[in-house]
């Protein structure tokens, strides 16, 4: 992972949301596969790897950027780097420990890195000696013990995997320090690059379709140098051996789900299923220096804000060196998931809003954000999410009194609070409907108003 999305954008199709195209017939096959990705909504996704133990420095000094970027921003000659291997040893590592959390959460899924940019396996693999069981004294494979936990608390594990990017590997993308400049992906011969495909990537991600169980998900990253036919080649493998499996939006390839750039929350709704993954601070990997932290507040702003637009909210902790997950990501995610226990129903299974007025507007003057893009200027008082017969109406903040429910041809019912429901009366007045929120909000994070209609669907 890492800040700028500039290697994500391999074609608009991967990585934006609402991108003008000719609508395509649903594929039945791929909907299946989906069906669960649409409906958990939360996920927590884990950076974890030798770059732990640095932290963010190396030889005395802050290396700038993301914390599994080390490697590369301090130009660590490999040989150098493969050292931190004999020197990794979390004791503290838990599995079951790390699933509780996620559960405590309210998170439905875990995504943890399997091999990131640096060539590290966090698993058992035969296909090369540099991997955590064969190159630490730990020599226990957490993904096989994380799926083991996984599967005692039925919650989907994905694998993060770094199919192109390996800074270990002569033939892998991204080590100019050491092997030179990456050749060019117009090149119709990638020799060293296509023979670390076949002898590491393609191998080891056939490893762990093969020893860990039902995989919910493989999210490859950074496709560089992934012409169609490398990422069919990947996604061949997929299907092949677990064909419920997801494949994100980062192969270089047609995946089951886009995925936007990191941290990115577009600005409008889509139908299609889609994910943002995020950081809970500023970096993926464990950084000592970063405590950025964002509130528990922020998010579930950004969780509400997501799953009012259809995209689901996959959210990062970064583990020390000894296995455990910083104590503030720990208590932020908790404060959210007690939080999540008596508004859930605002958040699983929901769908995007019907409306989209309360998301915002694009700036009337045409001003650019930072990536040339027109600028969005959201709007944050309150979102809304939806499902057969109800509206959620989320309010971050005190709404103003009376607050109008957008107009909608279909009969309101009624109207209440989620967490206590507690009734709100309802005025209809010049075929205007309103409610008044009771003062203070029930919860000063965020408050859930449901109003029920009748009809399965609203209808403008």
């Amino acid at each position: 992972m890492r800040r700028v999305a500039s290697w994500i954008l391999v074609g608009a199709s991967l990585v934006t949301i609402g991108a003008t195209q000719a609508p395509k017939s649903p594929d039945p096959v791929k909907e299946k596969r989906l069906e669960w990705f649409r409906d958990v909504k939360y996920g927590m996704f884990i950076h974890w790897g030798l770059y732990a133990i640095p932290a963010g420095e190396w030889n005395g000094k802050r290396s700038l950027g993301l914390g599994e970027w080390i490697m590369n921003r301090a130009q660590i000659p490999v040989k150098e780097y493969e050292k931190l291997a004999t020197k990794f040893n979390p004791v503290k590592f838990n599995a079951d420990d790390w699933v509780q959390l996620a559960h405590d959460a309210g998170m439905k899924y875990i995504v943890i890195t399997s091999k990131h940019h640096d060539g590290f396996a966090m698993f058992k693999s035969k296909v090369s000696p540099y991997n955590i069981v064969d190159a630490t004294p730990f020599k226990r494979d957490v993904l096989k013990e994380l799926a083991d936990a996984c599967a005692k608390r039925n919650m989907r594990l994905g694998f993060y995997y770094s199919q192109s990017q390996d800074w270990h590997e002569p033939g892998g993308a991204g080590n100019t320090w050491d092997f030179g400049p990456d050749q060019g992906p117009d090149q119709k011969e990638l020799k060293p690059y296509d023979k670390y495909l076949r002898e590491k990537a393609e191998p080891q991600v056939r490893e762990l379709l093969t020893g860990y169980g039902p995989i919910a998900l493989i999210w490859f990253d950074t496709p560089r140098m992934m012409t169609p036919e490398r990422g069919q080649r990947f996604a061949d493998i997929v299907r092949s051996m677990q064909p419920n499996t997801l494949i994100d939006g980062r192969l270089g390839t047609e995946g089951d789900y886009r995925s936007t750039g990191d941290n990115v929350i577009p600005a409008e709704s889509s139908t299609e299923a889609w994910e943002t993954p995020a950081t809970i601070n500023d970096t993926w990997g464990f950084r000592a220096d970063d405590t950025n932290w964002k509130s528990p507040g922020q998010i579930t702003f950004k969780l509400i804000d997501i799953v009012s637009k259809g995209g689901n909210y996959l959210l990062n902790v970064g583990p020390t060196a000894e296995g455990v997950i910083p104590q503030p990501s720990q208590d932020i995610l908790r404060t959210v998931g007690r939080w999540l226990k008596v508004n859930g129903d605002a958040v699983y299974g929901a769908q995007h809003s019907p409306f989209g007025d309360e998301l915002g507007e694009y700036s009337a003057r045409g001003a650019k954000d930072v990536r040339g893009q027109k600028l969005f200027l959201p709007q944050t008082e309150w979102r809304v999410t939806t499902k057969p017969g109800k509206l959620y109406f989320t309010f971050f903040s005190e709404p103003r009194t009376p607050f109008e429910i957008p107009a909608i041809k279909n009969r309101i019912r009624g109207a209440y609070r989620l967490a206590d429901h507690a009734p709100l009366e309802l005025k209809t007045e010049s075929g205007k409907t309103t409610f008044n929120m009771p003062r203070p909000m029930l919860d000063p994070m965020a408050t859930v108003v449901v109003v029920e209609f009748e009809g399965e669907r609203i209808e403008r």
